[in-house]
């Protein structure tokens, strides 16, 4: 039983966020999610940890969402699905990871995109909106992100919503299956954020 209601957790008030929505995970979004992931495979792979045998199997999404919401319940992380505003089309995930509280009101944000809805806005959007929320809703002072200095889409990105360089890391991550360098961002709570077309303020809904 323990295991069912650590899956069937309540998914929380969706983030309105101009063309995109946020939401947490659900066991019915796994074949949206399979597919999109099998279909961007190539695409994806240079810039995450190797995929598991197993990755897009649905006992392994299962175990994902329990782990998601063992995350939420903790305060340590805050997975979220995209999805278009107009269609309900999911079009990829972001997620504010290793949350720190006490003296560092901190966390990590990572993010992956469909490659077919890739270049369109809808990253930057839902972005911007996660930030929103964590600045004004989770209260945190500071986010940070990292990623390949190969990947200039991720650090136009980046760099955009309002983000700062703040290092380089050798070694950092180990990313398809090598360890590889990666550029440093930070953005803190009283930073500007970048508006966005189309972007108001952030709503929430159930």
């Amino acid at each position: 039983m323990g295991f069912l209601q650590a899956v069937a957790f309540d998914p929380g008030p969706s983030l309105h966020c101009g063309p995109v929505t946020l939401r947490h995970p659900l066991m019915s979004d796994h074949a949206a999610w399979a597919k999109l992931r099998a279909d961007s495979r190539d695409f994806l792979v240079p810039w995450e940890p190797r995929w598991a045998v197993d990755e897009l199997e649905r006992a392994a999404f299962r175990r994902r969402l329990k782990r998601y919401a063992q995350e939420i319940r903790n305060d340590t992380g805050y997975p979220y699905f995209v999805f278009r505003s107009d269609d309900h089309e999911l079009v990829g995930g972001l997620t504010l990871a290793f949350v720190r509280r006490g003296v560092t009101q901190c966390a990590t944000l990572g993010y992956w995109m469909g490659e077919s809805y890739a270049g369109k806005g809808l990253m930057t959007a839902a972005v911007v909106g996660i930030l929103r929320h964590a600045f004004d809703q989770l209260q945190l002072h500071r986010v940070e992100a990292a990623c390949l200095p190969s990947n200039q889409a991720s650090i136009r990105l980046l760099e955009k919503v309002g983000f700062t360089r703040e290092g380089y890391a050798r070694a950092y991550l180990c990313i398809n299956d090598c360890w590889q360098d990666h550029v440093l961002f930070a953005i803190l709570a009283g930073d500007p954020i970048a508006g966005v077309s189309g972007i108001g303020a952030l709503s929430a809904s159930r």
